[in-house]
C-alpha cells in the first residue's frame, strides 16, 4: 500500500545530507569535545560550527545558540530560567492558550509555585489580541511567552509588536519557534526577541535534538549544574553527532527554504481549494494568509476528526487530529477551543501538513479518499 505522510508538523525525516554529516562522530571522530587533546579538537568545532550555522539561519550570534535535546526543554529553560532569575521583583508569567503543553504545563508548574500567569486571548484566527496585550503585560512581568507560528492552525503571530510592547514593561520575550524555524524567515534581532526555542525534528534533523537562542546579557538560571558545557548553563557531555545534525539540517534549510515554500504553499492551496469545494461542510481553520506555508487545518462539519484520521491511515495517508503532544483523552483541540469555534467545527478538525516530497497525484488521491470517507461517516450519524 502507497505510504503519503502529511504530517511533517509532527515530524520530519532526517536529511539524507543531515545523515551523512553526523555519522563519522559516532565511531569515527568519538572524542569527548572537552578533552584536552587533539583528538578532540574536530569534535569542538563540529558543535561550533553548528552554532554559526544555526546562528545564520536565525539572525543571532553564534554564542547566543545553547543546544538542548528538543523544544520541549528549550521551552522550560526559557520560562523557569527568566522565572527563576526576576523571582524577587517579578511573579507574572503571560502567554496564550493557544500554545503547546511545553508552555501551558510550565506555565502551570509555575503558578504552583507562587507564581501569576495570565493569557492574551486570540481572534478566531488564532491571532494575539494586541491591545489586551497592552493591558495584561505590566512591570510585574518577568517573561512573555508566544509561540511563533501555531502547531494546529498554522496561524503566524505579530511578533515583533508583542515583543515590544513586553520590552516596554522590562519583561523578556520568548517565543516557541518549533513550528517556525527552518521554515519561514526569523531574524532574533530585528524581531526583538530575548529567547527562541527550535526543534530539529521539525526541519530535517533527528528526533532528541534542539536548541534555545538566548540574547547576549539575557540573564537565566542554569537548567542542568555541573560541567562547564553550553556556557555552564547546560551541563552534561554534548550529543555531538546530533549537534552536527541540526547544523547541517539549518545550513540545508537557509539555502532551499525560500523555493521550498513556494513549492509547498502552491500544493497546499491547490488542495485547500480542493477540500473546500468538493466536500460541502469543509472550512479552513486559521488565518488565511498568515500562516505557515505547509499547514491546512480543515474542519468537517458532521464528523469526529479523529475518525476521519483513523479512516485515512487505512488508505495509507498520515494526518493528525491535533498535535502530536495533544492529550489522547482531549475531546476537542484547546487551540480550536480558544479560537471560539463551536464545539461540531472543533470536533471535525483534521491537520494536513505538507512536505517537499508531496505530489499533485497524491493529492488528488487524498481528496477522493477523503469525499468517501466523509460521506461514508456522515451517513453513519445520520
Amino acid at each position: 500500500m502507497r505510504t503519503i505522510y502529511l504530517d511533517t508538523a509532527a515530524t520530519t525525516p532526517a536529511l539524507k545530507s543531515v545523515v551523512e554529516e553526523m555519522l563519522p562522530y559516532f565511531s569515527e571522530e568519538f572524542a569527548n569535545p572537552s578533552g584536552s587533546y587533539d583528538f578532540s579538537k574536530t569534535a569542538r568545532q563540529a558543535i561550533e560550527l553548528s552554532r554559526r550555522r544555526i546562528a545564520s539561519l536565525t539572525g543571532a550570534a553564534p554564542e547566543e545558540i545553547f543546544f538542548t535535546s528538543g523544544g520541549s526543554e528549550a521551552d522550560n529553560w526559557a520560562i523557569k530560567g527568566a522565572a527563576d532569575f526576576f523571582e524577587k521583583n517579578r511573579r507574572k508569567i503571560v502567554t496564550t492558550p493557544i500554545e503547546h503543553h511545553a508552555v501551558l504545563n510550565t506555565a502551570d508548574f509555575l503558578k504552583n509555585h507562587g507564581f501569576t500567569v495570565e493569557y492574551l486571548p486570540v481572534d478566531k484566527f488564532g491571532v494575539v489580541d494586541l491591545e489586551a496585550a497592552e493591558n495584561i503585560i505590566d512591570s510585574d512581568t518577568a517573561v512573555v511567552s508566544v509561540m511563533f507560528a501555531n502547531n494546529e492552525v498554522g496561524t503566524i503571530q505579530p511578533i515583533e509588536e508583542i515583543s515590544k510592547t513586553a520590552h516596554k514593561h522590562g519583561a523578556l520575550f520568548h517565543t516557541d519557534a518549533v513550528q517556525a524555524a527552518g521554515h519561514v524567515k526569523i531574524d532574533v534581532s530585528e524581531m526583538g526577541i530575548d529567547m527562541l526555542s527550535a526543534s530539529g525534528h521539525k526541519f530535517g534533523a533527528p528526533k532528541g535534538i534542539g536548541f534555545l537562542y538566548k540574547k547576549n546579557g539575557v540573564e537565566i538560571s542554569s537548567l542542568i549544574h555541573g560541567g562547564s558545557q553550553e556556557g555552564g548553563l547546560r551541563a552534561g557531555t554534548e550529543n555531538v553527532p546530533y549537534i552536527a545534525a541540526i547544523g547541517k539540517a539549518a545550513e540545508e534549510a537557509e539555502k532551499n527554504m525560500a523555493a521550498e515554500n513556494i513549492e509547498i504553499a502552491g500544493k497546499r492551496d491547490c488542495f485547500v481549494e480542493m477540500v473546500l469545494k468538493g466536500i460541502a461542510g469543509s472550512v479552513l481553520n486559521g488565518h488565511p494568509e498568515k500562516r505557515l506555508p505547509s499547514n491546512a487545518n480543515i474542519s468537517f462539519r458532521g464528523v469526529e476528526g479523529k475518525s476521519v484520521v483513523s479512516m485515512l491511515s487505512m488508505y495509507g495517508i498520515c494526518v493528525s487530529a491535533q498535535s502530536a503532544c495533544a492529550s489522547k483523552s482531549d475531546s476537542v483541540s484547546h487551540v480550536l477551543s480558544a479560537m471560539g469555534l463551536d464545539f461540531e467545527r472543533a470536533r471535525g478538525a483534521v491537520r494536513f501538513t505538507f512536505g517537499s516530497g508531496v505530489r499533485f497525484e497524491d493529492l488528488d488521491y487524498t481528496v477522493n479518499c477523503l469525499e468517501r470517507i466523509i460521506k461514508n461517516l456522515r451517513c453513519l450519524d445520520s
